[in-house]
């Protein structure tokens, strides 16, 4: 499907303004979750059909309940594209994140810290067990799965250690590639830990974006080539409010959690 370019600008000229001001509302100076991650646009340049990634921030504010807090258009990632998203957060009120999310978005987690020093970085670790069985033949797929498994389905991190030796004792011979990747994130995919079950479900994991994108690909239509960045803005913004009205409920359990995070960042929590 081609939405008409004329259409598309006739509406987006109408409500850019309104975007515009969205974009740049005031945010809440502390959200305990913050989780990054992109969705890809087909769009043209110079005649050609190109991909372009709309990285999107939803935030978990101190109430449990979960706002998209911007988007960001980009061909590339690049440490100044990330900076420039951080300090757009900063600049918009964000004075502390408590624990990021995301999934192994390169220099992402040097630009956050270079902000926000104080804030944890926890890697998607759905996206690093489908990351690593890219490398593994149907065939093996199930006993690498359980061997991984034991690393992050572990009680606690010596335990998670030891099923990463492991792994490595029985698979690094076949699949160094999958150790090689694990050993590299090793400390941001661990993060979670150090926390509380209650906190634990809630970041090891960017799943509750990327639930989002996925409701974003019903109102977007994922074969629609898309002309210019405000034609994204446009269709992106309009969905964001869609499912903003429908689906963006407070985070179950989010008394327990709090509770955790009031423990865990007290100082930090009562600023």
């Amino acid at each position: 499907m081609t939405i008409p370019q004329t259409l598309i600008s006739k509406i987006t000229d109408k409500i850019l303004p309104e975007i515009n001001e969205w974009q740049n509302r005031a945010l809440d100076s502390v959200y305990p979750i913050v989780y990054f991650d992109g969705i890809v646009f087909k769009t043209k340049k110079d005649n050609q059909v190109i991909n372009k990634c709309v990285y999107t921030v939803l935030g978990v504010d101190v109430d449990g309940k979960k706002d998209i807090l911007g988007i960001w258009i980009s061909e590339n990632e690049s440490a100044n594209f990330w900076a420039s998203i951080v300090s757009d957060l900063k600049n918009r009120g964000v004075k502390d994140i408590l624990i990021a999310c995301h999934d192994n978005l390169k220099g992402l987690g040097t630009a956050i810290n270079s902000v926000f020093p104080y804030t944890k970085i926890q890697l998607c670790i759905v996206h690093q067990v489908r990351n690593s069985l890219r490398y593994v033949p149907h065939k093996d797929k199930k006993i690498v799965c359980d061997g991984l498994k034991k690393i992050y389905g572990a009680v606690n991190l010596e335990d998670a250690e030891y099923a990463l030796e492991e792994f490595r004792e029985t698979r690094s011979s076949k699949y160094p590639a999958i150790l090689k990747s694990w050993d590299a994130n090793w400390s941001e995919l661990t993060t979670f830990f150090a926390y509380p079950m209650e906190i634990r479900r809630m970041i090891y994991t960017t799943n509750p974006l990327e639930a989002y994108h996925r409701m974003v690909r019903k109102f977007t239509k994922t074969k629609a080539i898309l002309p210019t960045d405000d034609a994204i803005k446009k269709v992106v913004y309009l969905s964001i409010q869609e499912v903003s009205k429908k689906r963006f409920m407070p985070v179950r359990a989010w008394g327990l959690a709090y509770g955790q995070f009031s423990i865990f960042f007290e100082d930090r929590m009562a600023a």
